[in-house]
């Protein structure tokens, strides 16, 4: 027991002496030392840490991942771009000749997306047409207000001045020859569209006058093309020769101040329209009609259609044979099916007559009980049909020339 007392004295000696010495090198004494070790002990104060750098935030980098990069984007032209306002004074339609606001559609066949692009246009897209008049139409039945027809008028009188002399005219049909020029616009199967207004207004920046050439459906009722495109483009036709046709501008045509026509970015679809050919024809019963259409597709063939070709004597062929004969049968082998049912369709309306069948790519129609001839309609288009067989009379003449 005496030994470890006298180790726990000399552990005590010890400690005290290494404070001391401890002191002394610090320059404070013992009671400087001890005083303020009892005052870190009662209010325990403690620095604030240093800063952290990034590495001790984060000390393992692999659990905080990145984040991706966003995948690159190209710009799109429907993006960023404002709404187009356009004064032209009629609807907007795809095309012009091939389609009418007298037709009421029953359906569409895709919900209706502007085909001008998303917010590009300040027309509301009905499915058939972009109305002039009523931004916020919900109809397809696109019918067209009255008043924009006499702004139209007056439009047109505008720019077209004064008329145009013989020899004015001559020289303007000169100036479209085949010799002279290449450049025309081509009319197809869809007719006047909405987009070869433009096109005829790029022509009419170099020259007065544009050859026009019309193949196809369309040209099964000339006079309506015509008018379609004396009304949508204000200017005049001044030639027609079969499907070729020669538009002037007008004398107070200014290409500066062009009208604003918006592009249609893609085709809309057709809307549903009601069928054609209905089970039973109208004061028949069903065996009378399957034993009409039977002999309907034994007559013998009016004429056979060229695909893409100029079908403007048509009517009058028709009209003509249903003198002889009740049945009239038009052979429209190779077209496609879209292309004669249009024309079976124009047909009822121009003959007019009572659609049979499609059968066989066979266009077969029926005059009817009470068949009358119809009368001369030179009235519908004032505008064209009063200058009809001076220009006939020249174009031939010119063509007979070269």
């Amino acid at each position: 027991m005496s030994l470890i007392r006298r180790l726990s004295r000399h552990n005590r000696s010890f400690t005290l002496l290494t404070r001391r010495l401890h002191a002394a090198s610090s320059g404070e004494s013992i009671s400087d030392s001890s005083s303020t070790s009892r005052l870190r002990e009662h209010y325990n104060f403690q620095p604030p840490p240093p800063p952290l750098s990034s590495t001790s935030e984060n000390p393992n980098p692999n659990n905080h991942k990145k984040k991706p990069k966003p995948q690159y984007r190209p710009p799109s032209s429907l993006e960023g771009v404002k709404k187009v306002h356009s004064d032209l004074p009629f609807d907007f339609r795809f095309s012009y000749t091939e389609s009418s606001s007298n037709v009421r559609p029953i359906g569409l066949r895709e919900p209706k997306y502007s085909p001008f692009g998303p917010d590009r246009l300040d027309r509301e897209w009905t499915g058939v047409c972009a109305p002039a008049v009523d931004p916020k139409v919900e109809s397809v039945d696109g019918v067209e207000d009255p008043k924009l027809e006499e702004k139209r008028k007056k439009v047109r009188e505008k720019i077209q001045g004064a008329s145009l002399t013989e020899a004015e005219r001559k020289f303007l049909v000169e100036l479209c020859q085949r010799n002279k020029t290449k450049q025309q616009v081509n009319l197809g199967r869809d007719g006047l569209t909405h987009n070869m207004l433009n096109d005829i207004y790029n022509h009419w920046k170099h020259s007065e006058a544009v050859r026009v050439k019309c193949l196809g459906v369309p040209t099964l009722d000339m006079k309506n093309v015509i008018f379609q495109l004396e009304d949508k483009t204000f200017g005049q036709v001044v030639s027609k020769h079969c499907g070729t046709l020669v538009l002037y501008r007008g004398r107070n045509y200014d290409p500066k101040k062009r009208p604003k026509i918006p592009l249609m970015l893609w085709k809309p679809h057709e809307p549903v329209y009601p069928r054609l050919i209905k089970t039973t024809i109208d004061g028949l019963s069903i065996e009378e009609t399957k034993a009409m259409r039977k002999k309907g597709l034994a007559v013998p063939a009016l004429t056979k259609l060229a695909k893409n070709g100029y079908y403007g004597s048509l009517v009058p062929m028709v009209r003509d044979a249903f003198l002889v004969s009740e049945l009239v049968r038009i052979d429209c082998l190779g077209l496609e099916k879209k292309d004669y049912k249009k024309i079976g369709a124009k047909l009822r309306d121009l003959v007019p007559c009572i659609l049979v069948t499609f059968d066989k790519e066979q266009v077969v129609i029926w005059r009817g009980k009470d068949y009358k001839p119809p009368h001369d309609d030179e009235g519908e288009y004032p505008s064209f049909i009063h200058r009809e067989s001076s220009i006939d009379s020249d174009a031939d003449l010119s063509h007979r020339e070269d």
